[in-house]
């Protein structure tokens, strides 16, 4: 996918939202402050408060202070190994000696510093948190010991690195590759334009064809509404297609090329959101993060397969505006809370990707699946609650939306109790001309004082 990235939304440790891009690298998202680490609380241990009882000084955190001492501390054992992959949270340690005895270890970790804490004998180390996956970075240790003048410093080699993300156990799927049912053909990969440094760039999401009880002359897709209407730049996106069982596609993975897919693309007319999305910066929208796209039952398709409605040629699933099942305290697979999310994520392009766990929330807005590791790409993906795994059906109750720079998980907005059933009716009444509205205006911003 050549010049197009994944729509990620992500929050930091301060709340602060950040666009997460192919490599991991993080830009910030209606701000304009850099990205951090965070370090994770350690105790040091005790280190002695005198000098050393052998000549000279000697290793570890001691006192020392020797006045002829002009050599800068030993630095051993740098763990992790160069070019190591990490995990998102990763301890950092090296051993650290110095005849004058050592006054501070610093870890420089992705162009931050951090102190290290002693843990006993000559090993210090530090862990840090919000590493990202697919991401790389470089890691060194520069340590001052006792003595006089200032003391002395060194610094060790410089070690590489990679960031993997872990697994899990008890039956849960962090994220795994799914393969067919109605789902994989109403599901599809969303591919579209949104404004960019003062042009336009490519972005792709996820969506799915949701029954609309036969509306006149159109189709539907629900997905997430970072997908739709750029907040930051107040524009809608241009240039959307929806690729059906893009998985399936002939070609090395998603493109514009509608010739190469199963059963081709569909060109949406408009877009449909919530005010409140358009009138505040992510991550203070995030309870109005869904949204629909309207596609044209004639003219709207290109490329293969037999054309005509998307409706008619792909099997619907149904959205549920109920309350699901969560946190109903019968942990695993089989659980009534069990929950499916679904998407296209763009580092496993083409494929088709889900992750299943027992749902619970995050804050008062939000569905949570905590060990979910979809990636960008996947965002606009369906929940299903409950999966119907041999049929791949299952009612849709919440879009994938987004994710911590800290940690796994996914969070999906709520659409019981929200103005989402609202929009959706919006969406089957909207006027199909908006079509024809210039670049950035191809939409319908619903306002909540019109919704029962």
């Amino acid at each position: 996918m050549e010049n197009v990235q994944p729509r990620d939304l992500v929050i930091d440790h301060r709340g602060l939202g950040y666009l997460r891009g192919v490599d991991g690298t993080l830009t910030p998202y209606g701000h304009s402050r850099r990205p951090e680490l965070t370090k994770v609380p350690g105790k040091d241990a005790k280190e002695p408060r005198a000098k050393p009882p052998w000549a000279g000084g000697g290793g570890g955190g001691g006192g020392g202070g020797g006045g002829s001492d002009t050599t800068p501390p030993d630095i051993t054992n740098l763990s992790p190994a160069d070019g190591a992959e990490i995990g998102t949270t990763q301890t950092f340690s090296a051993d650290v000696t110095d005849a004058s005895g050592v006054k501070s270890v610093a870890f420089e970790v992705g162009g931050q510093s951090f102190g290290g804490s002693n843990v006993g004998g000559d090993t210090y180390q530090v862990t840090l948190q919000g590493f990202q996956p697919g991401s790389s970075g470089t890691w060194r240790v520069t340590a001052t010991d006792r003595a006089k003048k200032g003391g002395n410093t060194g610094t060790s080699a410089t070690y590489s690195y990679t960031v993997g993300s872990g697994g899990t156990g008890g039956g849960i799927v962090t994220n795994g590759e799914w393969s067919g049912g109605d789902i994989q053909t109403a599901a599809g990969r969303l591919l579209y334009e949104m404004p960019n440094g003062g042009g336009w760039s490519g972005y792709v999401c996820s969506g799915t064809a949701v029954n609309d009880s036969n509306s006149s002359g159109r189709s539907i897709i629900i997905t997430a509404a970072h997908c739709v209407y750029d907040d930051a730049d107040a524009a809608f996106a241009r240039n959307v297609i929806f690729i059906p069982d893009q998985a399936g596609t002939t070609g090395s993975g998603t493109d514009w090329n509608c010739s190469n897919d199963p059963i081709g693309c569909w060109a949406p007319a408009f877009g449909v959101v919530e005010e409140n999305w358009t009138t505040s910066v992510f991550p203070n929208n995030i309870p109005w993060d869904y949204a629909y796209y309207v596609v044209n039952d004639s003219g709207s398709h290109s490329g293969n397969g037999p054309g005509g409605a998307l409706d008619g040629a792909v099997p619907e699933l149904t959205i549920d505006f109920l309350p699901p099942v969560v946190n109903d305290g019968d942990p695993g697979e089989g659980s009534l809370d069990w929950t499916h999310a679904l998407g296209y994520s763009y580092s496993e392009d083409p494929t088709f990707r889900y992750c299943a766990e027992d749902m619970t929330t995050e804050g008062p807005d939000n569905w949570w699946l905590p060990s979910c590791q979809m990636s960008g790409g996947s965002s606009g993906g369906p929940w299903i609650q409950p999966m119907d795994e041999g049929q791949g059906t299952g009612p849709l109750m919440s879009v994938n939306s987004w994710g911590y720079t800290t940690s796994d998980g996914m969070a999906g907005p709520f659409l019981n109790g929200t103005t989402a059933e609202c929009l959706f009716d919006a969406a089957k009444a909207g006027d199909l001309n908006l079509a024809s509205n210039p670049d950035g205006q191809q939409g319908l911003i619903v306002d909540p004082g019109t919704c029962p």
